[in-house]
Parts: structure tokens; sequence; C-alpha cells
């Protein structure tokens, strides 16, 4: 990856701000700090970041409406954003993801960590690491997308495989449903028990295991040559970002 990527870090805390600066600098990264909201947008609308980190409690505006915001700004929907929550605010995280976030990093939170994800978030991204789209990224805009078998109801709580209808249940849903949007993302199973279950606490890792082998097992009665679900032993699950078009 080209040195110097420059990251944009919209956070009203200055401590917090001081740290993440100082980790991603000696991580040979460019961070551009912004207190509001406001001043975020006109950084961002000058030159366009490798990548952005907002927080979501800013003074001026609501983290998730600055994701919109930068999102519809010259350039803005290629690049990728991780929000910073409340550990507490389980909410926040599924409304992050679900408004098309790269991925989110709870409070208190390991620097290295954080740093670590965004140089996985650029390399997922195809961004090559300067400010502005790779040269896949700027592949002619006739070149078609690859399709996915996955089609979501969000209102009726039902997903479709290879256009016949999955019979899942409320957790098989959840767990589904929060992979089909981010193909390829790595969820730990804590993770998924956070976002998917009601009272994680009261859920274990093996819950999430049982779980991913039944909705296994209702995919492969549709497609038995198609393995959709990835296994990182010692981690957690994803999606498979290249699955065939047809069954």
């Amino acid at each position: 990856m080209p040195s110097n990527p420059r990251i944009l870090i919209a956070e009203d805390e200055s401590g917090i701000a001081d740290t993440l600066q100082y980790v991603l600098r000696t991580d040979g990264f460019a961070p551009v700090w912004c207190p509001t909201a406001e001043e975020a947008i006109a950084q961002f609308t000058a030159e366009p970041p490798a990548l952005a980190i907002l927080d979501i409690g800013l003074p001026d505006m609501n983290g998730f409406d600055l994701f919109k915001r930068l999102q519809s700004l010259p350039g803005g929907a290629q690049v990728p954003m991780l929000f910073l929550t409340a550990r507490s605010d389980e909410i926040d995280r599924v409304v992050g993801l679900e408004l098309g976030a790269d991925d989110y990093v709870a409070k208190p939170f390991s620097p290295r960590e954080l740093v670590a994800r965004v140089r996985t978030i650029l390399r997922r991204s195809g961004r090559n690491g300067q400010n502005g789209p790779s040269t896949a990224a700027t592949a002619p805009a006739t070149a078609p997308a690859p399709a996915m078998p996955f089609a979501v109801d969000a209102e009726r709580m039902q997903i479709r495989y290879y256009g016949r209808l999955l019979e899942l249940s409320r957790y098989e849903y959840g767990l589904l449903r929060l992979m089909v949007q981010r193909p390829g993302r790595v969820f730990t199973r804590g993770e998924l028990l956070r976002l998917v279950w009601d009272e994680s606490s009261e859920s274990f890792d093996r819950t999430v295991d049982a779980h991913i082998k039944t909705l296994r097992a209702k995919l492969k009665a549709i497609a038995p040559d198609v393995e959709p679900i990835r296994t990182l032993r010692g981690t957690g699950y994803a999606l498979n970002e290249e699955l065939p078009p047809a069954a």
C-alpha cells in the first residue's frame, strides 16, 4: 500500500482524536482531524480521503446524517467509512451497518486494532491507499456488477436464495441478512451475538455455530454445489463474495 493515505477523523473528543492521529501517523497514514461535522464536510469536499472514521455523537450533527452527507458528495460513495460507537449502543452498530458503513469500532477500543481494521477495509474495498479510487474502482461504468443470489425483503423479514424463498427462523434471518449486507466482511462470533441476539450475555459461541449449521443446510438444499458461507477457523464467518449468479 502506498505511503500516507489520507484518513479523515470526525471526532469531537480531543483525547480520542489525539490517540487516533498518533497511531495512524505512526503506521504511515496522514490523519486529518475534524472536531465537527461541518469541518468534516469541508475537508471531504476539498479532498476526498482514502477512508473516513466517523464518531456517531458529534456536537453539530448525528454521525449517521454525516455519513449520508459525505456519501452524497462527489466521490463520496467510493470512500469507505468506519463508525465509532459507544460499547452499550448496540442499535448504533446495527444502523451503521445497514446504512452501508464498512465497519464499526466500539469505545473504548484498542488503537492498534483500529489501525488493523483500517488497513483491512482499504484492502477489501480495492482502494490503492491514495486519495481516490484504485484502477479497479475506475473501471468502465459499463462493466456489469457481479449478481448476488440473495434478495432481502426487510419489510416481510424474508430472504430469497436463487429465487426461492427460505424458511428461516428469526435468528437465521438475522444472521443471513447481516452477512448479505456486507459480502466478504468477516463477523466474529461475538459480533454476531451482539448484533443478532437480543441478550448476548445469555448466549454462547456455540449458539452461533448451531444456527450457522442449520442455515447452511437450508442453503445447500437449494444449491447443493454452492458454499455461500465461509468459516474462518477460530475467528468467525463471512459470506462468500464470489457466488455464481445461477445455481
